[in-house]
């Protein structure tokens, strides 16, 4: 089974919410270049089966208008088989996965344009991003509320959560329909070369054991690049992997070339 890619394409937003002032960001959030929406267009004719957004309360990236604007983009594809490149059959659709912590505002949008899938995942107070997953701790009451209504909407939850064994039977015990391992511990350590890396897939291995015995598909996301992705492909189960930094960082690079090209074709008289 080849893993399926959903791309977070919250990056695009950070850069183009560096030019829009807070007051303007605020009444028009998703305007500005680089568009969000031509963004995932381009990912769709890559190929990606999947697009991630993260609304963060303080709109520091993806707004809720990127996420409405996002979620109508996808609408002629939600339930249609799509080509993926190099493929002339259709194979699946593209799934919108939007993930965030359990607040109001996020759980009445969520319901609003009902993606394929909400991730839940725990906010600390001035996190730059996601530092951990949910703790074996957590009060359930209102977490199994939170996915029942959103499972009844016809929603997928998938909770993040660390390679804790308990934390996954907390899963489990929940009633979500997936994990999403914390994957940063592992990056961290496959910086260190291929064999850190190896030994650093045992408690994700286990991980993703249990959480399959216990009914439960197994996501990953955080940190997930070209190169440790090479050591990360092998777990077991694994459904899904959710990569918005190092891929968007890459494209980058990847890209910069052909448009300083283009940049000195126009000055040169050519026409655009």
């Amino acid at each position: 089974m080849v893993a399926r890619l959903s791309v977070n394409v919250n990056k695009i937003a950070t850069l183009r919410n560096s030019r829009i002032s807070p007051q303007v960001q605020g009444e028009s959030g998703y305007g500005g270049v680089p568009r969000i929406e031509r963004a995932v267009q381009i990912c769709l004719r890559a190929g990606a089966p999947g697009i991630t957004l993260h609304p963060r309360l303080d709109q520091r990236h993806v707004t809720p208008q990127d996420v409405r604007a996002v979620a109508r983009l996808l609408a002629p594809l939600r339930d249609q088989p799509k080509p993926l490149r190099d493929q002339p059959e259709p194979h699946e659709c593209v799934e919108l996965n939007i993930e965030g912590d359990p607040r109001p505002d996020l759980l009445a949008l969520v319901h609003e344009v009902l993606p394929h899938q909400l991730t839940l995942v725990p906010v600390r107070p001035g996190e730059i991003t996601s530092e951990a997953g949910w703790p074996a701790d957590t009060p359930r009451e209102a977490l199994a509320q939170v996915i029942q209504e959103a499972q009844a909407a016809g929603m997928r939850v998938s909770m993040f959560v660390d390679p804790n064994p308990d934390a996954i039977r907390w899963v489990a015990d929940l009633g979500a329909d997936r994990i999403e391992l914390y994957t940063e511990p592992f990056a961290a350590a496959a910086r260190g070369g291929r064999d850190a890396a190896e030994a650093a897939m045992a408690p994700y291995r286990a991980a993703a054991e249990l959480a399959h015995a216990l009914g439960l598909g197994v996501n990953a996301g955080h940190d997930l690049d070209l190169d440790n992705l090479l050591v990360f492909r092998t777990l077991p189960h694994l459904d899904e992997v959710s990569i918005g930094h190092a891929l968007i960082a890459e494209a980058v690079f990847c890209g910069l070339e052909t448009v300083v090209q283009r940049y000195l074709d126009v000055l040169a008289g050519a026409e655009h």
